[in-house]
């Protein structure tokens, strides 16, 4: 299997959560502590909507074991409203504020919004190559015709120049038989997957609602045959209904065997 293999959810701080994998009376403040102490890693969502004041980020490290890993998103300014022109200023910022986390700090998600489409080329062109090397960053594309052969093409090649892996996301924006086929040909030394779901219709997520036992079964047979890469994959709540779930039964098909929610309680003063 993959070299290292960190499977979590995407964010930790939901209500609903309390009683089904939280202890019951779980406060917000508390969850991260307890959330780390069932999961190595989380993609946090909140940095895409804002740059993060340098005391929430040394706060997150602060409440997370040593060799837990954050995974950030950048901000939605240079994504999907700057198009990544012009934006270095603010991609200064945000990576100087991410290293805060130091070695906590994971891949670094470039979120492309569903209207950035090969058209936009040059953008990503000239933005990949300015990357700093001492960080890691994953790239992910919303459009299907970034799967024309010769677009795809030059987009691995560019990708697997810089060490830049591209993000594979199991929702409705590229078929799965392409994600799949994708997730065997891996740009960098480490793969970033999303479990996303086809659809944001779920609005209840305290339990599983769609029942994703093949999806989970395919994708662990896909990451048995990975060889030499770090994997990090994060589910989505819209994925089945209840994030937690979904990747503990990740966890559980690739052999890692899950803490127990119901212990979580019990590990509180650890930390």
């Amino acid at each position: 299997m993959a070299d290292r293999v960190l499977i979590g959810t995407q964010g930790w701080n939901y209500a609903a959560w309390v009683g089904p994998f939280y202890p019951e009376g779980t406060r917000p403040a508390d969850m991260l502590s307890l959330y780390a102490q069932a999961f190595g890693t989380v993609e946090v969502d909140s940095t895409f909507y804002a740059i993060p004041p340098a005391k929430t980020v040394r706060g997150w490290a602060e409440r997370t074991p040593p060799d837990f890993v954050f995974a950030l998103k950048l901000p939605q300014e240079i994504t999907h409203e700057r198009h990544l022109r012009r934006a270095e200023a603010e991609t200064e910022l945000f990576l100087d504020r991410a290293r805060l986390l130091g070695p906590k700090l994971g891949p670094i998600l470039v979120q492309l919004g569903p209207e950035f489409s090969p058209a936009d080329w040059d953008a990503l062109e000239a933005f990949v190559p300015r990357l700093p090397r001492d960080l890691r960053f994953a790239v992910e594309v919303r459009q299907q015709r970034w799967t024309r052969p010769d677009v795809l093409y030059d987009l691995l090649s560019m990708l697997a120049e810089h060490n830049v892996a591209l993000a594979l996301s199991d929702g409705r924006w590229i078929p799965r038989e392409t994600v799949l086929e994708l997730a065997t040909r891996p740009t960098a030394d480490f793969h970033y997957l999303r479990w996303m779901g086809p659809n944001r219709d779920l609005t209840d997520f305290s339990h599983v609602q769609v029942d994703r036992t093949a999806e989970i079964d395919e994708w662990a047979g896909v990451l048995r045959q990975l060889r030499g890469v770090t994997v990090h994959g994060y589910a989505n709540n819209h994925f089945a209904g209840h994030s937690p779930a979904s990747a503990r039964d990740l966890q559980r098909r690739l052999g890692i065997s899950p803490v127990d929610p119901g212990q979580i309680g019990d590990q509180i003063s650890l930390f």
